[in-house]
């Protein structure tokens, strides 16, 4: 894993704020994909291209993002708080000294992962390309568990407890990437994509007669 990186970490101001660091990753996650959604026909993707099974309504993705952003920005700011300041938890700083470094050693893998995540989105719909999609997916799950993990045992528990729905969502979005990806092998082309649709328009043929 990285060591603390300041110019690939969030300002500290951010992470010190619960608001903003509930906000910059809702406003972003939600900037992000109004963004992606403007440059590429993405509910005719999703819903045109064959999909694993339990793949849920698009109308969920929204909702469950802008909850989890939320709870992640929250974990994020509590980790850093009570990690690097003494006033929040003396006894925390008193028996593991190494608390101040690891805060800002995950302070740096939780910018990285935010931006692993807001590409996810374009590289997936607006590239069109599933493999690099799924990829940046399964890091997300390892970053984040790690993060979880970390958080949970050594800084604070409730922090790595909100990570934990980010982290099982991951894991489900990596199997739903790799899954839509297997399934249309690995191919999103315009060719593809009309292909589904015109296997679409059969199979409601089918089912009128």
């Amino acid at each position: 894993m990285t060591s603390y990186i300041p110019q690939l970490t969030l300002p500290s101001s951010i992470f010190t704020s619960a608001p903003a660091s509930i906000l910059l990753p809702v406003a972003l996650g939600t900037a992000v994909g109004f963004g992606t959604g403007f440059v590429s026909d993405q509910k005719r993707q999703y819903h045109s291209l064959r999909q694993p099974p339990l793949r849920p309504p698009s109308s969920v993705f929204g909702p469950v993002w802008t909850l989890l952003y939320g709870t992640m920005g929250y974990a994020a700011h509590r980790a850093y708080l009570f990690g690097t300041s003494s006033s929040s938890s003396p006894s925390l700083l008193l028996s593991n000294p190494s608390v101040v470094p690891t805060t800002y050693h995950t302070a740096t893998l939780y910018t990285i992962q935010l931006g692993l995540n807001l590409i996810w989105m374009p590289l997936f719909f607006g590239l069109r390309r599933p493999i690099l999609a799924t990829l940046d997916c399964a890091a997300l799950v390892g970053i984040n568990a790690y993060l979880a993990w970390t958080w949970g045992t050594q800084i604070d528990a409730v922090a790595g407890w909100l990570m934990v729905p980010y982290v099982c969502w991951l894991g489900f979005a990596t199997y739903l990437s790799a899954g839509s990806g297997y399934l249309n092998e690995w191919d999103f082309s315009e060719e593809r994509i009309r292909k589904g649709e015109e296997e679409q328009q059969k199979r409601k043929g089918e089912k009128g007669l």
